[in-house]
């Protein structure tokens, strides 16, 4: 007898990933969930540039990039940032890319990496709140249910005139906070301040950097956490910690 979905998730990528990519160095857990977990993988609409990926580099660097990081030409963003970095640049845009899907099919909950992961407590706090963001309304009405669960890799807490005030209320959806001890592209410190506004978190730490940990200690702990959030999942970090590097890719400065 075939197994049957038990969730459905919503899988947002890191900065200059996309679902593809994403999707691929996901590819040890999708496999130890087996077809009891439908993972949905969706794109950020921005696309970025090579000068959004590698800066003020020279043109003729630019122009001499070799065919792997020419296809980087397909990275994508949930949001790039104002010049002083106060304010997230299309934002609106992601917002109304995950608007859309959430109106056409039901989602336990949903997971994210750096950037994708602060997108996803963000659409976690806001369908709490649905209100406080009137575009996101169908109708006048919400376009999904809050979510049973959310899972933030390497997160952090949006700021700016759209996800600021949606956070000035701690959100209560069930968080699933995973930080990496040596990551110096998310701050161990910037991560705490995501934990600081969601009222019923749970943290675990790899000792590793900016990635999905993706030993088989780890694996197992995710898919039992996605299959049943609320069971008292033994955590990951009582078996051999994970340094194994599965989604690096979210350069310093631009999450």
């Amino acid at each position: 007898m075939a197994t049957a979905v038990a969730r459905t998730v919503l899988v947002l990528h890191g900065y200059s990933q996309n679902a593809a990519i994403f999707s691929k160095r996901l590819g040890a857990l999708r496999k130890q969930c087996g077809k009891s977990v439908d993972f949905v993988f969706l794109d950020g609409p921005i696309i970025l540039q090579p000068t959004d990926l590698f800066g003020s580099a020279p043109q003729s660097t630019l122009e001499s990039l070799d065919s792997s990081e020419a296809a980087q030409s397909e990275a994508r963003a949930w949001w790039t940032w104002n010049t002083n970095k106060s304010e997230p640049i299309g934002l609106p845009e992601s917002l109304e890319v995950l608007r859309d899907i959430l109106k056409t099919r039901t989602f336990d909950g949903v997971l994210g990496f750096s950037q994708g992961a602060a997108a996803a407590a963000l659409l976690a706090a806001l369908l709490e709140r649905p209100h406080s963001y009137p575009p996101f309304l169908v109708d006048g009405k919400p376009p999904h249910p809050p979510f049973k669960f959310c899972v933030a890799v390497a997160g952090f807490q949006l700021g700016g005139s759209i996800a600021g005030p949606i956070f000035d209320t701690p959100y209560s959806t069930p968080t699933l906070h995973i930080i990496g001890t040596t990551d110096v592209v998310v701050l161990e410190e910037r991560s705490q301040k995501l934990v600081d506004v969601s009222t019923h978190a749970r943290v675990e730490t790899h000792d590793g950097g900016h990635f999905v940990p993706s030993k088989g200690n780890w694996r197992k702990f995710l898919a039992a956490y996605l299959l049943d959030p609320t069971d008292n999942v033994p955590s990951p970090s009582l078996a051999a910690s994970s340094a194994d590097n599965s989604g690096i890719s979210t350069p310093i400065m631009k999450l």
